[in-house]
């Protein structure tokens, strides 16, 4: 045999030496690309973070509709001056939690394994559904035992929310990724819509049935995740950041917190935003917020990893995901005031079935998400995100624009295709916008970019509460009263009784419509001024066409600043979504290794993929 020296064996095998570099290359783009665990494992992961998002989600929204069935079955009257905060607090108490604690439980997907949190949190949650459903007290007692096993239901389904996208990033080879999230997301978004159809079902079963529904869930997909899940990453290790996570935790509930008592009115004025301890939460939740920024910049391993919102398709679509998440939560509290309130009973609904039929009329806004989220998902895999997502939000806008010209007592016909182009919107959005978000960053910290991602969303809804009722009711307050009044007396109640009616906050004539109470029956009744009017004037009150009739005239002004500020949002979520960069090629993902930070550039192919196209 010849022995060759190193410069003659290096001519010689130059080529070869190439050509296996360059299929070795291949070979491990391939298998970076591929599913890890095997050809089945995708579609066991896709079925079972889709049955963990939706019954999170559905969750969520569920006790909305069916929340008088739920005090009634503890003794509570939930309109009653003092009780007001326990309503609040059942619906924002789940969405708090969701929004705060989403990003810390993603990082620790990230750290201890996304796997092991997500299972996790399924049996917290199985655990606290069960406690729901076997509340042992009544009255004041009884709501608080539901609210605090509603901010543990909703840790457990924040580890559900937090890791299910990343679970599905890493067990979905590129091509197939924004199908796979655009089938989760939209299952998570119409999970929502959802719980208000289901609520109302349930409620008239039986109080209890709202949360025994999901114990059999909850139970399954707890086995199932624990049997079939398995990590296909390793954790990245490291150490927990408490200082950010405290600062964190503490600004973002005290800001929301204030945001839930800013709806509540204070003194003479319709709204708390006067009040002192309101301002105080708002500008000391800002406050924590802006130093946990600063914390997040000097901590080797940060939990909410600041430099990710260098990467364009992250910073952007995470900022349309929020604004976007503020116009739908404010389309969904006011269609159900819309419906509830005015529409229904001008058609001759009974104000307490009206919560169960607004569910069902709004179902073409559901419909429209599961047909457009997997379609639009599929389609950005192969054309990109930044089309579908921003012409997705122009439909959105324009069906605001639509509903805003709509009478109080519409046809029907043109609101449900209106819903149905507003779901077709959100779902031709939300889908690649996920897509690209968890695209857009290195493999390792998908947990936390699913996190960071989930609670702009969550934040979103939160924020949708406070900011559109207090819209709805600073336009309510300046004619609602005077209104009420006049209409009150021309039906027989003295002046005395009129003026206290309509003296009471805007909200509680808010709150009574969104639970399908008759507002002028709840105004009246307590001070027993019904059993002195003539049975006519009784039955014209408390009937279907006076309280809808009255307020159509308020209602439509606060509806018109409502719908006008949400079409400005989905504009500006447009924008935000056009400037996200170009399209990546299937397979093309950003490959694990170094974390990128605030003092270093990042990859040229980073830079090219998020240049203009």
């Amino acid at each position: 045999m010849t022995a060759h020296g190193p410069g003659s064996g290096d001519r010689h095998t130059d080529r070869p030496r190439g050509r296996t570099a360059s299929a070795l290359r291949t070979l491990q783009s391939a298998r970076s690309n591929d599913t890890p665990a095997g050809p089945g494992y995708k579609w066991v992961a896709l079925s079972n973070t889709t049955l963990g998002v939706l019954i999170a989600t559905m969750d969520a929204s569920i006790v909305i509709i069916s929340l008088p069935a739920i005090f009634r079955g503890i003794g509570l009257d939930p309109l009653a001056p003092g009780n007001i905060g326990y309503l609040l607090w059942m619906i924002l108490g789940y969405l708090l939690v969701s929004a705060v604690l989403v990003v810390v439980l993603g990082r620790l997907g990230d750290m201890y394994g996304r796997v092991k949190i997500y299972n996790l949190g399924f049996l917290i949650f199985a655990c606290a559904s069960v406690a729901l459903s076997l509340d042992p007290f009544r009255a004041g007692a009884g709501a608080l035992w539901l609210i605090l096993w509603r901010i543990v239901q909703a840790f457990g389904g924040s580890m559900l929310t937090a890791n299910s996208a990343a679970i599905l990033t890493d067990a979905f080879p590129a091509r197939q990724r924004g199908m796979a999230l655009g089938i989760n997301q939209i299952t998570a978004l119409a999970g929502q819509f959802l719980g208000l159809l289901a609520g109302g079902l349930l409620a008239a079963v039986d109080w209890r049935a709202v949360f025994w529904v999901s114990v059999p869930v909850s139970i399954t997909g707890t086995i199932w995740s624990y049997l079939s899940l398995r990590e296909t990453s390793a954790g990245r290790r490291g150490r927990i950041d408490w200082v950010g996570n405290t600062t964190f935790a503490a600004g973002a509930g005290i800001l929301l917190a204030g945001i839930t008592y800013g709806i509540q009115p204070y003194g003479s004025h319709p709204t708390g935003w006067t009040n002192p301890w309101v301002l105080a939460g708002l500008i000391g939740g800002v406050a924590l917020l802006l130093v946990f920024c600063v914390v997040e910049t000097r901590i080797a391993e940060p939990m909410f990893n600041l430099a990710l919102f260098k990467v364009r398709a992250f910073a952007a679509g995470n900022l349309a995901a929020l604004l976007t998440a503020i116009a739908r939560g404010g389309l969904q509290f006011m269609l159900i005031i819309w419906l509830q309130g005015i529409w229904l009973p001008l058609h001759g609904y009974a104000f307490e079935d009206t919560p169960l039929w607004a569910g069902i009329f709004m179902l073409p806004l559901t419909v429209g998400f599961l047909i457009a989220g997997p379609v639009s998902g599929y389609l950005s895999d192969r054309f990109g995100a930044r089309m579908f997502s921003t012409a997705g939000l122009v439909v959105v806008a324009a069906s605001f624009f639509g509903l805003l010209a709509l009478p109080v007592d519409f046809d029907y016909e043109v609101f449900a295709a209106l819903l149905l182009l507003n779901g077709l919107g959100q779902g031709m959005f939300s889908s690649p916008n996920t897509s690209s978000i968890m695209g857009s960053v290195p493999a390792e910290y998908r947990g936390v970019a699913s996190g960071m991602r989930s609670t702009f969303q969550n934040s979103g809804t939160a924020l949708s509460i406070g900011v559109f009722f207090s819209l709805m009711v600073s336009g309510l307050a300046s004619s609602l009263p005077d209104t009420l009044r006049g209409g009150l007396e021309a039906h027989g109640v003295p002046s005395g009784a009129a003026e206290h009616a309509a003296s009471l906050p805007p909200v509680s004539t808010l709150f009574a419509t969104f639970l399908g109470n008759n507002p002028i029956e709840h105004l009246l009744s307590s001070e027993g001024t019904l059993d002195h009017l003539a049975p006519s004037q009784h039955a014209a009150l408390t009937g279907h066409s006076f309280f809808p009739q009255l307020v159509s005239g308020p209602f439509h002004h606060g509806l018109a600043i409502v719908f006008s500020v949400a079409a400005g949002m989905a504009l500006v979520s447009a924008v935000a979504s056009a400037l996200r960069g170009g399209h990546r090629p299937a397979g093309d993902a950003p490959q694990s290794g170094r974390p990128i930070t605030a003092a270093e550039p990042r990859p040229a192919a980073e830079r090219r993929h998020n240049a203009p196209s």
